[in-house]
């Protein structure tokens, strides 16, 4: 399919928010000229725990890197906290998949953590002690101070997420995205990254995650972007999180909406894990 070449830098128009933390204007993304998102437009809140679902291939972590400007986009613009996001760099936090990340560089769990606190310190200038303080205190929010000086490939999968959850936290950003935080941990960690998310929400910032299981979306977040390439709905998940919505986004395939309907069942009293 051939994208049609629109300026890349268009202006958010006047039916975005102008507060919004995340505003998304006729975004299109392709990779070799096929569109893995195609004519996105949305706008996500200040202050609300967002989820981004769809299925496999549905242009979920693409629509945050797109927004990072981590991967270009064939059309449409962004804005994130009501400005082009090189100009809010340093107000927006990033947590990417855990599998893309080399795990044998020879770093320490402290040392990983320092990294997010390079634009303020400065690049090539000296880690101080006040830095490695507030290190520490995130370390410690995740529950891994005890691990500070663990080499960082010596560390669990769930504990290597903690890390990097805490290496976004020392950011105090505004607006953080999550790529799959909750993959392929255990439910302590899965808890422990809950809470964060949750005390970040409460102090006002905005998180935004690509998340995959459909059994505790509806419990762990208060917004809901639905993605299948285009945008099938996006709004408070109370009204948003419809059989309808979910089918559009899951075509219809049976197993998918059986954990559906189970879902959707078991919310009404919080699922417990």
């Amino acid at each position: 399919m051939h994208v049609p070449p629109r300026h890349a830098d268009a202006a958010i128009g006047p039916e975005h928010d102008p507060d919004a933390a995340v505003s998304i204007h006729d975004m299109t993304v392709a990779y070799q000229r096929r569109p893995v998102l195609w004519d996105l437009d949305l706008d996500i809140p200040r202050g609300v725990l967002a989820a981004v679902i769809g299925p496999n291939g549905a242009g979920k972590s693409t629509m945050i890197k797109a927004c990072l400007g981590l991967v270009p986009k064939a059309s449409g613009s962004v804005r994130l906290l009501g400005g082009r996001p090189r100009a809010v760099r340093g107000r927006i936090g990033y947590v990417p998949q855990r599998e893309s990340v080399d795990w044998d560089f020879p770093v320490s769990a402290l040392d990983v953590v320092c990294m997010g606190m390079y634009r303020r310190i400065g690049w090539f200038r000296p880690v101080r002690r006040r830095h490695r303080d507030a290190a520490m205190t995130a370390l410690d929010r995740v529950g891994l101070a005890d691990f500070a000086k663990r080499q960082i490939s010596r560390l669990s999968g769930g504990q290597q997420q903690r890390v990097f959850l805490a290496r976004a936290l020392v950011q105090e950003a505004d607006l953080y995205f999550m790529d799959e935080p909750f993959a392929s941990v255990d439910a302590a960690t899965e808890s422990a990254i809950l809470e964060v998310l949750r005390e970040l929400r409460d102090g006002g910032r905005t998180v935004v995650v690509v998340h995959h299981d459909l059994q505790t979306a509806r419990e762990y977040f208060d917004w809901l972007v639905l993605l299948n390439t285009r945008l099938v709905a996006s709004g408070a998940m109370g009204t948003t999180w419809t059989p309808g919505n979910l089918r559009s986004t899951y075509g219809g395939r049976l197993t998918l909406l059986e954990d559906v309907g189970r879902a959707m069942g078991e919310a009404g009293g919080g699922i417990k894990r």
